[in-house]
């Protein structure tokens, strides 16, 4: 599975310039690589985040989390999510799971890795508590 050069690039403008809240990335089937399918502007909500992975289809994704951490500090993460619900197609699971770990690799920088099967399980609950 190759990368398209263009997801690490936005994902290096996420990671050092905060150009972008979150990114989506989706494997091409017929090209056979992972390429950037949506940027969320540094103004983006983490509702704006979730409302842009779909219902059935497998997606990675790239969230930049901004939070107070106990001592009143401002912190953020950058959260890898594997977005893998239920009700896609068991090969489009099978080649997202097998290439998962690949992808990861390329992106330098990636603090918390969550893998959700459905929404509730990456509430923004769930993302606070992984982050802190």
């Amino acid at each position: 599975m190759a990368v398209d050069d263009e997801c690490k690039l936005k994902f290096l403008e996420l990671k050092a310039k905060r150009n972008h809240r979150f990114i989506v990335f989706k494997i091409d089937e017929k090209n056979q690589q992972v390429m950037v399918e949506k940027l969320g502007s540094p103004q983006a909500s983490y509702d704006d985040f979730t409302n842009s992975l779909p219902p059935n289809e497998c997606r990675y994704a790239v969230f930049d989390f901004d939070f107070t951490t106990n001592e009143n500090c401002q912190k953020s993460k950058i959260f890898f999510i594997a977005w893998s619900p239920d009700t896609s197609k068991v090969r489009q699971k099978m080649l997202y799971a097998s290439s998962k770990d690949r992808f990861k690799r390329e992106l330098d920088g990636i603090q918390v890795e969550l893998q959700a099967t459905d929404p509730s399980e990456m509430s923004l609950d769930i993302v606070k508590g992984r982050a802190l």
